[in-house]
């Protein structure tokens, strides 16, 4: 029986968090006073969570953080993931992507191509080496970073996606020269709309970039051509007028999605979340631990997407922040 909510929306997509710990600090994501609060599991714990839910449907799994690659061991465990099938009788191979900060990835971008892995998407929030710094707070990562990119390029871990959070007043000037670098390096970049998961708790609805305004501020450079994008996708997609370069926009804030929300979230502690913006956590993990069998693991999960959100509130007098930050939940 595949998963479905309550609103008709089937589940195939999960995200799982391997670690909440990070080597950047960035500026719109962490105070830099907070550490990893929840810890991490086992391999072998999310090797049966994510089995499970591929039985149940799942298709597609994202890793995540905090910052995946710093989980010694993650090669094999992409290796393990890679032989899951989907159903019926033992179907299509899983697709199996990861985001990272690309500060490590020059190194593994083939040993993880060679293991299974799918594709890779580099959080990346400006092309400037000096602003890149004060962003990340970690001097010299910039030249890493692109290393990475260019690796994982060479590797075929591609279409390489370089994700972008724009904040107004601090890199919304970066619109024109990603687009720049999309074209230049052969990647596709996504600007992401902030939203309120950041652990400083600062957002305002002042500080989004919205798609409209990225829109008008590429058009400044070159005219974009809209492509056609399936309903669960995040991004709505754009090419350059030329057919040279991709952008994507994720707008969650100025044109939410939520009605074709396909994705379900398993945090680095075993906790399932249904929405980014959820107030509450369900203790996957607790059900393994005391000694649920797969059959009693699946109907958790279940009751569980029975409940998930039909939509977030961001802006709305109503809206209530999410009980966890993204780091500690996972992208």
């Amino acid at each position: 029986m595949f998963l479905t909510d309550k609103f008709g929306r089937r589940i195939t997509d999960l995200r799982i968090s391997i670690t909440d710990r990070c080597n950047y600090k960035c500026v719109y994501c962490r105070t830099g006073n907070e550490g990893a609060l929840y810890g991490d599991l086992p391999f072998d714990d999310y090797l049966r969570m994510a089995r499970i839910l591929v039985g149940m449907g799942i298709t597609k799994i994202r890793l995540t953080g905090g910052e995946p690659l710093l989980r010694n061991g993650v090669v094999e465990f992409v290796r393990e993931l890679s032989k899951l099938r989907t159903p019926p009788n033992n179907g299509e191979p899983l697709d199996i992507a990861l985001t990272t900060n690309g500060h490590l990835l020059a190194d593994l971008a083939q040993p993880l191509k060679a293991a299974g892995l799918s594709r890779v998407t580099v959080s990346m929030d400006a092309v400037d080496p000096d602003r890149f710094a004060r962003i990340t707070r970690v001097p010299g990562g910039y030249d890493r970073v692109l290393a990475g990119i260019r690796a994982a390029r060479r590797a075929g871990l591609g279409p390489v996606k370089v994700n972008c959070v724009l904040m107004r007043g601090f890199n919304e000037d970066q619109v024109i020269p990603f687009g720049m670098f999309a074209r230049e390096e052969d990647v596709t970049v996504r600007f992401i709309e902030f939203m309120p998961l950041e652990e400083g708790r600062t957002w305002a609805p002042s500080t989004v970039v919205t798609l409209d305004e990225i829109l008008g501020r590429m058009a400044e450079y070159r005219p974009l051509v809209e492509i056609p994008h399936a309903h669960s996708e995040t991004a709505r997609r754009y090419r350059f007028d030329d057919g040279i370069g991709e952008i994507g926009i994720i707008a969650p804030v100025s044109h939410p999605f939520c009605g074709h929300c396909s994705r379900i979230r398993i945090t680095s502690d075993g906790k399932i979340r249904t929405c980014l913006f959820s107030v509450w956590d369900h203790d996957l993990y607790a059900q393994m631990r005391r000694g649920a069998s797969d059959e009693e693991v699946a109907e958790f999960i279940r009751g569980v997407v029975e409940k998930k959100e039909e939509r977030h509130h961001i802006g709305e007098p109503d809206f209530v922040p999410a009980s966890r930050t993204m780091v500690h939940i996972g992208g």
